[in-house]
């Protein structure tokens, strides 16, 4: 498994939002950043009440410096008001912050960040949480789940239950489920099923607060 350096070494002293932002900028902590077009920093209200923790950026994030603003960030949009959540009122960011992917007949394909990318940019996601101080946080796919739960982290078993994060200090409540882009790849057959269990689960969440 390849070792990187690890975001910590890019960490600014200011730990607000803003700081982190502009700071993520640089940081070189893995390979990720050399093929990227961007850092993709998370966004929303300073002190917001729910923190939102996707996988990674995909091609239209990289390319817009935004998260969820493709076609799964719709899907969550319509998902959180049925909900009974209004997206301005959540910080959404990702477990990591630059797009990986392959290239295919000329497209630029997702590809699932490794275990040893996601560790190493684990302290940017710390960062942000202990900057925000959410009430509540909602790991969408097992990327993010994996990352603010621990490698054995099933999303399969546990989603939709309400648990506490572990790692920090008065923790704040948590509910994992599945990523929306997993909704968009499910069969035909299947896609409304899908969609309404994963509004279950954000409507669990919201209910937790």
């Amino acid at each position: 498994m390849v070792r990187h350096e690890g975001a910590r070494n890019y960490l600014p002293r200011e730990r607000s939002l803003s700081a982190l932002r502009e700071a993520a900028r640089g940081c070189r902590g893995c390979d990720l950043y050399a093929d990227a077009t961007q850092t993709v920093f998370g966004e929303g209200p300073e002190h917001a009440r729910i923190v939102m923790v996707g996988e990674v950026p995909g091609d239209r994030e990289d390319r817009e410096g935004a998260p969820f603003v493709g076609p799964a960030g719709g899907l969550l949009d319509r998902a959180l008001a049925e909900a009974g959540i209004d997206r301005d009122t959540v910080y959404l960011t990702n477990a990591v912050k630059h797009f990986r992917f392959d290239t295919k007949g000329g497209r630029r394909v997702h590809k699932t960040p490794t275990r040893s990318q996601t560790v190493a940019c684990k302290p940017w996601l710390m960062a942000e949480l202990d900057a925000v101080r959410p009430e509540l946080v909602v790991a969408l796919g097992a990327t993010a789940a994996q990352s603010l739960f621990g490698p054995d982290f099933r999303v399969s078993s546990r989603r939709g239950q309400v648990l506490e994060l572990p790692e920090i200090d008065d923790p704040p409540l948590a509910v994992a489920t599945v990523h929306p882009s997993a909704v968009l790849r499910a069969r035909d057959a299947d896609r409304e099923r899908a969609y309404a269990a994963f509004v279950a689960d954000l409507t669990t969440a919201a209910r937790a607060l």
